[in-house]
């Protein structure tokens, strides 16, 4: 039975990808190593480092004004990181609209005057605050925003107008075309639409990373890895060689462009399928809706429950939703074929006229 992963991370990942990790997982490039094994000194792998690095400038038009590491430690890590290196007048606002964007918010607030200056908690985090309205402060050193939210599925589709914009982007980095330009910093964790969990993409403006906070550890600060092109220790080598296959499966899809038609295509079937079911529902502001991240419900939790065992048992696996949330969420990252949104949306259906 054909098995569709709704993971929201670690998530699917393409299929082209996961066939070429069979073919060099004994013998890289005539190595006679696996990918796993080799020295991240060597040639071998000094090719993969550049070819991703490369895939990936071009894939997100990223300029020579930017680095772009690949790091350890998950998004989280960048969490303290990013105030570390970039509070040189010591402020910063935050917009707290998930999970993450508060754990974020949290930890900046060690190191500075820190403001949420909009949330939408009041609502459970059920939509994204109007960027227009929000009132920031003058002399800050960066925004943070979390530009989608993997609990409670919503996105931002406007940035907010501020000079020095920083986004944790771990779970829509390169599902949507993004101007690199309009930020200082973005980070993402993998392990959504990038590879597996262990690697952490950092794009980071090459003026920006001169002045960390004198504490700020070796190991988080980018100037440290931006000097030794992300190989100040031993790497993720096999998570930065699954991003590498990831990202060629990419280009040869067309692009960021490509995948974005298709990831708002699935959406738009499952949105529209819930919009008008009798039994599901999702609390999303339709505006604000994910295209990533799509959670609903049924009218009671014991529903809920037998139609995720049941979903299982039809190879739609981990569409728990998060505690926080509780319920489904259909996690449809980029490697997510339509046919998947389409036989989960068709075991709904069936879900729904069994269960009047």
């Amino acid at each position: 039975m054909k098995v569709y992963n709704f993971s929201a991370g670690p998530s699917m990942l393409p299929e082209e990808a996961k066939l070429a990790v069979q073919r060099d997982f004994l013998d890289y490039n005539g190595s006679g190593m696996s990918v796993v094994e080799m020295s991240h000194r060597s040639k071998w792998y000094d090719e993969i480092h550049e070819e991703a690095q490369s895939l990936i400038r071009e894939l997100m038009g990223i300029s020579d004004d930017y680095y772009v590491l690949f790091l350890q430690g998950g998004a989280s890590t960048q969490f303290e990181a990013v105030p570390l290196n970039l509070l040189v007048k010591g402020k910063a606002d935050y917009i707290v609209t998930g999970n993450f964007a508060n754990k974020a918010f949290k930890e900046a607030c060690k190191y500075g005057d820190i403001a949420c200056v909009a949330s939408s908690k009041e609502a459970n985090y059920t939509y994204i605050p109007d960027v227009d309205k929000i009132e920031f402060r003058e002399g800050t050193d960066y925004v943070h925003i979390t530009t989608n939210n993997t609990i409670f599925g919503t996105r931002y589709t406007k940035l907010p107008n501020v000079p020095h914009l920083v986004a944790d982007m771990s779970s829509n980095i390169m599902s949507e075309v993004m101007d690199v330009n309009k930020f200082d910093l973005i980070y993402a964790g993998a392990q959504k639409n990038i590879g597996p969990s262990g690697l952490t993409l950092v794009i980071v403006k090459k003026d920006i990373i001169g002045s960390p906070l004198p504490f700020c550890p070796t190991m988080l600060k980018y100037s440290t890895q931006a000097e030794a092109n992300s190989l100040y220790n031993t790497p993720c080598t096999f998570a930065t060689y699954m991003a590498m296959l990831t990202f060629r499966w990419l280009k040869k899809l067309g692009g960021v462009k490509a995948i974005q038609e298709i990831n708002e295509y699935k959406a738009k079937l499952l949105y529209d399928f819930i919009d008008n079911s009798s039994l599901f529902t999702n609390s999303v502001n339709p505006a604000d809706r994910s295209i990533m991240n799509v959670p609903f419900v049924t009218p009671s939790k014991e529903m809920d429950a037998k139609f995720i065992k049941e979903a299982e048992a039809n190879g739609l696996v981990t569409l728990k939703g998060h505690k926080l949330v509780g319920g489904m969420r259909a996690s449809i990252y980029n490697a997510m074929p339509v046919e998947g949104v389409e036989k989960l949306i068709a075991f709904m259906k069936k879900f729904e006229a069994e269960n009047k």
